[in-house]
């Protein structure tokens, strides 16, 4: 096999097209490239077998930190990528069955890794003959699609598992980077937190209590009356941070698929750096997530879920706001108990990681590196015990504004809104409609009387003035129930 292997790769090198691998020396095959043409053998014996590249010098690790930045770099050899010769072989051949006939670099695009390896891997594949070429393209390119066989292969392989992306990045690569970019890690400074809760009114013992349960690194409680902005202040708290995270597109795990890049709950950054010859294609930048479950949380979203028949898993919540923040909105108001979700979670809290179960039954030890958030109106003793509040050293309760806190934040709406107001006009409401009747304050109450006179002025064409008439008529109408 090995002479008829080197008289192609001859008369191809002869035509003008590249077969060899980058490597150390740019004249010498990679270590995947060599050890597919030494063995000869087909894909079925060699399913669970690793490129051996014992001897070899990698060019670079798989990824590296770049003026304190975790940045997964593009795997030259196979074993760079932690995945076996057939896992990524069996991508492609699925992926060739969804697509029919596609060029070798757009099947490296796919598949999220360097075009040189993927031609290797495509060799082999046309050796064991489940695919072949359809015609050359530009630059030693083909346009491979599947034989027969390939199409049954690429059938019973679905079968098995209907995931084609993105080539899987092994679970302990993925540990590794949320090591390296761990919230334990990043500390923002003082400013930094002023900044990220700069459009709130927040006072500065607010903000140093908030500060310190961030630098903590292990939660906090946000506790009080609905409207003050609980939710709001845990939202922001991620954008103290201020820097992005690299997360892969899903993961493996004793041979089991794991979706972890989420398009509803992370955000993309626009300007990340998609070199392919440079970034593991495999991963995608985002910012740091924040994550919000509210009373629609069930405690199947904290375990890996299963779409029927597909053999690919979705990860929990908990593992997709790895780096980031989980913000439990309006807890003590889900679907499932809370006794019930903090006997999940006491261990992680304490101990920094999550078993998780797989389909297969085999159990799996993740990263739980997340800046946990418990939002609600009740009092914490009145929801848990003393041994899951001694895990969330912070509680810090959101009392109401004052009447000149009150104030100040009504002018600010007013002029963010572009409506014109007068100091009479805020003092009738609080004497008439907060004082005399008793109401508390609340920060969410200027933004939504505001809004309902903004409507009033667009609804009757009338001119941005808030008059007393239509303070009174607002008020009727939001406190009517109240």
């Amino acid at each position: 096999m090995r002479p008829q292997l080197s008289e192609i790769d001859h008369l191809l090198r002869s035509l003008g097209f590249a077969t060899a691998l980058p490597s150390t020396d740019s004249t010498k095959r990679s270590d995947a490239s060599e050890a597919a043409n030494r063995s000869g053998t087909s894909l079925s014996r060699e399913n669970s077998e690793r490129i051996d590249a014992a001897g070899q010098s990698q060019r670079r690790p798989a990824a590296e930190l770049l003026s304190g930045r975790y940045l997964p770099l593009a795997p030259d050899t196979l074993q760079q990528t932690g995945l076996t010769l057939s896992e990524v072989s069996d991508l492609i051949l699925k992926s060739l069955a969804s697509r029919g006939v596609e060029t070798g670099f757009l099947i490296a695009r796919q598949v999220g890794i360097k075009f040189p390896l993927v031609e290797s891997i495509l060799r082999q594949l046309k050796m064991d003959r489940y695919v072949a070429y359809k015609t050359s393209m530009a630059g030693g390119d083909y346009l491979y699609e599947l034989t027969d066989l390939g199409r049954e292969r690429a059938r019973l392989l679905s079968n098995q598992c209907s995931y084609f992306g993105s080539t899987p990045v092994p679970l302990d690569q993925y540990i590794e980077s949320v090591n390296a970019q761990s919230i334990m890690r990043r500390r923002p400074t003082l400013n930094e937190i002023r900044r990220a809760f700069a459009d709130l009114e927040l006072g500065e013992r607010m903000i140093s209590n908030i500060g310190q349960a961030i630098h903590s690194g292990r939660g906090m409680f946000l506790f009080g009356a609905p409207g003050n902005g609980k939710t709001s202040m845990a939202e922001r708290v991620t954008r103290a941070y201020g820097d992005t995270i690299w997360i892969p597109r899903c993961l493996i795990a004793s041979g089991e698929i794991l979706r972890l890049y989420d398009p509803n709950r992370h955000k993309l950054v626009a300007s990340a750096e998609t070199d392919p010859d440079f970034i593991d294609g495999r991963w995608v930048q985002i910012e740091r997530p924040t994550i919000v479950a509210g009373g629609e949380l069930r405690m199947e979203h904290l375990e890996i879920t299963y779409v029927r028949g597909s053999g690919i898993g979705e990860a929990p919540l908990q593992l997709k706001s790895n780096c980031g923040t989980l913000l439990i909105d309006d807890f003590g108001r889900q679907r499932m108990g809370t006794d019930e979700l903090l006997n999940r979670w006491i261990v992680p809290l304490e101990q920094r990681h999550d078993f998780l179960h797989l389909e297969s039954g085999r159990t799996i030890q993740v990263p739980f590196d997340q800046l946990i958030i418990f939002s609600s109106n009740i009092e914490p003793r009145d929801l848990v015990d003393d041994a899951f509040l001694r895990r969330i050293p912070y509680k810090i309760e959101v009392k109401d504004p004052t009447a000149e806190e009150f104030r100040k934040l009504f002018v600010q709406v007013a002029e963010r809104m572009e409506l014109e107001e007068a100091d009479a006009i805020v003092d009738h409401l609080i004497d008439t409609h907060y004082r005399a009747a008793g109401r508390p304050f609340r920060y969410c109450h200027p933004r939504d009387l505001l809004r309902q006179v903004e409507n009033r002025c667009t609804l009757h064409d009338l001119p941005r003035v808030i008059t007393t008439e239509a303070l009174e008529q607002v008020v009727e109408n939001y406190f009517s129930l109240m």
